[in-house]
């Protein structure tokens, strides 16, 4: 009895052991994760950015590779962080809730920062600003956002021009892309668009003449790029990689490339405001 006795603690104190040494080899893995990929990354070392396809020149996909103002800048400021992009298109009507959901790390498509998506997502510093567009079809006596009441009024999904025209109670023609937005105007089934305002110019000056741009005006908001809740880490240093940015002149450039002539706003600030971006034409 004694010996059955002193094997069982044998046994259970080998058993221990070995469960000591699975915890301590666990906790290093773990520490070891964290220090491979301090961000919380899908993939280590990489950002993979939920972007769309067709929305020039803020977004798109060209000669298969996704470019435009907002992923060319989300590049250079993952760059500062030591880490790489991969670009995937989505719609943008599902955009916030794949962040948080984790399946992008980062979404990237001129993001309008409002307190309803702050319940979604979490935002880094605003890096754009923005203008309403309002797109007619050739030919349209619209000019103006106050004569859209009774028209029909199409919105991609989800924007804020989306909250726009439901705010406006315009009731409002959704759909989920931009190109479902120009194509209703090419073929007269839309009698105007809101758009982001250079969405907006692009999409009229590479329709042959079928669509105007009627007018303009300031969106209240600056753009950002979104995380998911609670990624601190992450948000922080998109922050301090888009203030690098904007230091050296890279943000400058490439506003001068995407929006020439593009007149920036007295009062808006273009990363956290501590550090100064030169004129876009001095950088360009």
């Amino acid at each position: 009895m004694r010996i059955r006795t002193a094997l069982t603690r044998v046994a259970a104190l080998g058993a221990a052991a070995v469960l000591a040494a699975t915890t301590l080899t666990a906790c290093g893995n773990e520490s070891a994760e964290r220090a491979d990929n301090p961000y919380g990354l899908l993939q280590p070392g990489v950002i993979r950015a939920g972007t769309l396809t067709d929305a020039p020149p803020n977004v798109y996909l060209k000669d298969g590779k996704f470019t435009g103002f907002d992923n060319d800048l989300l590049t250079a400021v993952a760059a500062k962080a030591g880490l790489k992009v991969e670009f995937v298109g989505t719609d943008f009507s599902a955009l916030l809730s794949q962040v948080n959901n984790h399946k992008f790390d980062v979404g990237s498509s001129s993001i309008t920062i409002t307190e309803a998506r702050k319940k979604t997502v979490d935002f880094g510093n605003g890096y754009d600003f923005g203008y309403f567009g309002l797109d007619v079809p050739a030919g349209s006596a619209i000019t103006g956002f106050d004569q859209l009441a009774g028209k029909r009024v199409v919105v991609v999904q989800g924007t804020v021009q989306d909250d726009y025209a439901t705010r406006e109670k315009l009731d409002p023609v959704r759909v989920p892309d931009y190109n479902g937005a120009v194509n209703q105007l090419k073929a007269g089934t839309a009698d105007a668009w809101i758009a982001p305002a250079e969405i907006g110019d692009k999409s009229a000056a590479d329709s042959n003449g079928k669509i105007k741009v009627a007018a303009k005006q300031l969106s209240p908001a600056p753009t950002a790029y979104a995380v998911a809740k609670g990624n601190d880490k992450l948000r922080e240093a998109l922050n301090k990689g888009l203030d690098e940015v904007i230091a050296d002149g890279t943000w400058s450039r490439l506003q001068a490339q995407y929006y020439p002539g593009r007149p920036i706003p007295a009062d808006f600030t273009a990363g956290s405001g501590a550090v100064t971006a030169p004129s876009p034409s001095a950088a360009s």
